[in-house]
């Protein structure tokens, strides 16, 4: 997932937050339907409802702004953005694909109407700017590099054009944050997609970091996607898991039946070793998927199964850990995410369990799957080995 961040370089129309102070009192009217005080106001409550993975109220509220703004692409925008959120939470689910992008070829066709009629209008530039950011990163998540790379850099170049219009500018920095950031870390750890970085300006990876900071701080709009992505980067680059905890906590707060914030909450109170928490929300995690709740599904339930087993391991209660441990199989293998980490390691846990049990037969089976499912240099699958040659299996 993270490759294609970087072709997502452009900023999120997302808002999720309280209304501004001073909507209630004095409505600002702005040439841009975008900074329309009384419009950011109304559209807090829809935009929250979706964050929160309750489509149908967000949606019915978007309908009604295109009943009043047929031909602006706002609506269509923010129609995509609902789809984007039921990809993310499973990124390998490809259902949503053609409805997402349908949607954002309807907001380019309108912000490019806005744009002949006008080449020096910065908010429909804007909006390309943001449908080829989202356009690009759904590309690159499909591993189609030629197609993500066009869309990245067509969203350069419409964040260009969307400058100089002052009350804009905290919501093109979450563009310019993630350009710094990725520009710079994917050559480093991806060598072979230099030279597709070589066609981008250079970045400052430091100066990403800070300014994803300004945007999570003071942006209306794109406050919770900086968010996000600061508590992905906390967790896996930065190595700062306190940090990651603290965004994904306020996160799962405010959107409690997000199922992405949900588990990644879960999942960074199981690194801190708040286990008694992290057992508690898995809990909670996997009962939502049993009732069938919107969102939580197989990717979900393969967290939450892991840290519940890894719990009942850890206190030395084998038949839950072994039941959870199954469990994490029985969910990766639904979301056809056999080669995660925690879908092997699950295995050479269960592995291990049947040696202790003296099933040396079920053993060699559990560690026959990893070498199967596992890259040879894994962890997993070097254990696994060692326990074959180990036991004579």
């Amino acid at each position: 997932m993270v490759i294609g961040i970087v072709f997502s370089l452009v900023p999120f129309l997302t808002y999720g937050q309280s209304a501004p102070e001073d909507s209630l009192m004095e409505v600002k009217r702005s040439p841009y339907l975008l900074l329309d005080r009384g419009l950011q106001y109304r559209i807090t409550k829809s935009i929250n409802s979706m964050y929160n993975f309750d489509f149908e109220t967000a949606e019915r509220d978007f309908q009604v702004i295109a009943y009043q703004y047929p031909n602006h692409p706002l609506p269509d925008f923010l129609m995509a953005l609902s789809y984007w959120w039921r990809i993310e939470v499973d990124i390998t689910n490809e259902s949503y694909d053609d409805i997402f992008l349908a949607y954002i070829d309807r907001a380019y066709e309108k912000a490019e109407a806005l744009f002949d009629e006008d080449p020096t209008n910065k908010e429909a530039a804007f909006f390309l700017a943001a449908g080829y950011g989202f356009e690009g990163r759904l590309k690159a998540e499909r591993k189609s590099w030629t197609g993500a790379a066009w869309a990245g850099k067509n969203a350069l170049k419409y964040m260009e054009l969307s400058r100089g219009e002052e009350e804009f500018n905290p919501e093109l920095l979450l563009g310019d944050a993630l350009f710094n950031y990725f520009s710079v870390w994917i050559p480093d750890n991806y060598p072979l997609l230099k030279p597709v970085m070589a066609l981008f300006p250079k970045g400052d990876k430091d100066l990403g970091l800070e300014q994803l900071e300004q945007v999570a701080t003071n942006a209306f709009y794109t406050r919770i996607e900086a968010m996000y992505f600061l508590f992905r980067l906390y967790a896996s680059q930065e190595k700062k898991p306190y940090e990651a905890l603290r965004i994904s906590s306020y996160l799962h707060e405010k959107f409690p039946n997000n199922p992405y914030f949900h588990r990644s909450y879960a999942r960074h109170l199981y690194t801190v070793g708040r286990w008694s928490e992290a057992v508690e929300e898995s809990g909670e995690i996997l009962k939502r998927i049993e009732t069938g709740m919107t969102g939580y599904e197989s990717n979900s339930g393969r967290y939450a199964a892991f840290y519940m087993a890894q719990y009942y391991e850890r206190i030395g209660n084998r038949d839950e850990a072994k039941y959870y441990y199954l469990q994490t199989l029985s969910y990766g293998e639904e979301s056809e995410s056999q080669e995660s980490g925690y879908y092997l390691h699950s295995l050479v846990q269960l592995g291990q369990i049947a040696l202790e049990e003296n099933q040396k037969a079920l053993a060699k089976d559990y560690f026959k799957k990893v070498k199967k499912y596992a890259k040879r240099k894994h962890p997993a699958h070097q254990a696994a080995r060692d326990f074959i040659k180990k036991n004579k299996l």
